[in-house]
């Protein structure tokens, strides 16, 4: 392929005019790689390993007909998932680029679809984090002598509120749950609608801002900073989930959530939409479309055997969803033994699950402040890798659109901060009585499934289509070290 020389490239750190005279004025910091195989295995794990592992695949597996899901999940792992993973990752590590960058080498055309997945990025950076300030909410109120959400003795309970823990209890039907109204009522303080913005939580903003100044202060120098916070972030919540696993299949009621999480109904196959949701997982899961990928593989060396990498990366995402269904199921299942309630009643998805279901059912566990604490710290640390790579991405990838400007000394620093800043001036609205409404219009419509199905199909025809037809898809996937 050949390229058309820009009035300045880039060598070793160094500003070249195309003439090939060194402008020793003008000297730019290293891209920089990272520093060893593991830390790239950790940051691209911490990324794909979030959320969506332990609250969403174990909702839409019980949901779209328990093992019978598996079916068309595995399906589109092998067809969608992996292949994709594979994709963006060497794109990155055979350009050495950025998200948009890399298209400039590949097939500038098709720069849209780079652009595309940085505003899919930049709003899943918005609204992750929001997540994680409710979750800092939880963990510091699992430091009280009795959790708040257990009892219906607070300020902000109604006269229809119900003691759940209380063993037996055969009125849940016709009142609320205490986990229901400390949500909606102490965290959230929800309006009546969108239209009712109502003022500003502000217990949520102090969250909000310990969270942005880690997500700072993670990535502020680059991959030699998050190269090194990974260690942490992306293999404690494994230890977590781990001991909130073992404590689960231990509990009264454990096997009747495990059957009820995977008991397969086969006639489900037939239903679209089932089929749908499992590839909606797919993209969401594996962070496709994004850029991320991309990004993180642009760090490694290009001889770097990233096909390995994407095939224990794939494996140990969809390894990590089966065995956070068990960690969630078994729980419910003892929610519902001890309420004496079908454990539909108590399957939640999304938010209801970590915020709602699993809260309540720890209320009714022995030890029940450590189990909380345990719980909302793996959440918030599977988030917090997934928060501050997304936040990477993007400073990476404009870093690559402006190499003059933002590799020059302490310029990536201050972009960053002013990045943090205005996202999170933006997000004052979400953290209102009435911010709720505004953070699900956001998280439904700005990064839904369908707008990174789009981006992944014209990903894929771009380089199978475009850049294939130039006779060199072969150094794409080219030679790579065993």
């Amino acid at each position: 392929m050949q390229f058309i020389c820009l009035p300045f490239t880039i060598r070793h750190g160094e500003i070249r005019k195309c003439g090939g005279k060194k402008n020793s004025k003008r000297v730019l910091k290293e891209r920089g790689h990272w520093s060893n195989k593991v830390e790239y295995i950790l940051a691209a794990a911490g990324n794909i390993v979030g959320l969506g592992n332990v609250w969403r695949f174990p909702y839409l597996c019980y949901k779209n007909g328990g093992g019978a899901f598996l079916v068309p999940y595995l399906v589109f792992v092998v067809t969608c998932g992996v292949p994709l993973f594979l994709l963006e990752t060497t794109m990155g590590q055979y350009t050495q680029e950025g998200a948009v960058t890399c298209w400039r080498k590949m097939c500038p055309l098709a720069q849209g679809i780079g652009y595309g997945g940085q505003l899919i990025q930049m709003s899943h950076s918005v609204t992750y984090i929001i997540i994680l300030s409710w979750a800092v909410f939880y963990l510091v109120f699992s430091f009280c002598p009795t959790l708040p959400w257990s009892t219906c003795n607070n300020y902000w309970n109604t006269a229809n509120c119900v003691d759940v823990t209380i063993s037996n209890h055969t009125n849940h039907s016709k009142g609320t749950a205490a986990a229901i109204e400390f949500w909606e009522r102490r965290v959230l303080k929800i309006s009546g609608g969108i239209e009712e913005i109502g003022s500003i939580r502000w217990e949520l903003l102090l969250c909000l801002l310990a969270m942005w100044v880690v997500c700072y202060f993670s990535i502020w120098k680059g991959v030699k900073s998050s190269g090194k916070v990974v260690y942490f972030t992306a293999t404690f919540p494994y230890v977590m989930l781990l001991i909130l696993l073992i404590r689960g299949v231990t509990l009264p009621g454990a096997g009747q959530g495990v059957e009820f999480y995977l008991l397969p109904e086969v006639s489900r196959l037939k239903d679209p939409q089932v089929w749908m949701e499992a590839c909606s997982q797919i993209f969401f899961s594996y962070s496709l479309g994004a850029g991320t990928l991309t990004v993180l593989g642009s760090y490694n060396n290009q001889r770097n055997n990233c096909y390995k990498d994407c095939l224990l990366l794939c494996l140990l995402n969809s390894c990590t969803s089966v065995v956070a269904g068990f960690a969630v199921f078994s729980v419910l299942g003892f929610m519902a033994h001890e309420q004496g309630v079908p454990i539909s009643q108590v399957a939640e998805s999304g938010p209801g699950l970590a915020f709602i279901a699993y809260p309540q059912a720890v209320a009714m566990m022995p030890l029940p402040q450590f189990w909380a604490v345990c719980f909302f710290i793996m959440i918030i640390l599977l988030g917090l890798d997934t928060q501050f790579v997304g936040v990477e991405e993007v400073m990476t990838s404009v870093s690559d659109i402006f190499p003059t400007v933002m590799r020059r000394a302490g310029r990536r620093e201050i972009f960053l901060l002013l990045f943090c800043l205005t996202a999170f001036f933006f997000q004052l609205i979400m953290i209102t009585e009435g911010g709720m409404y505004i953070f699900q219009i956001l998280d439904y419509y700005a990064g839904s499934g369908v707008c990174v199905l789009f981006v992944c199909v014209f990903e894929s025809l771009a380089v199978g289509w475009i850049f294939a037809e130039e006779g060199v898809l072969s150094d794409l996937f080219g030679q790579w070290d065993s």
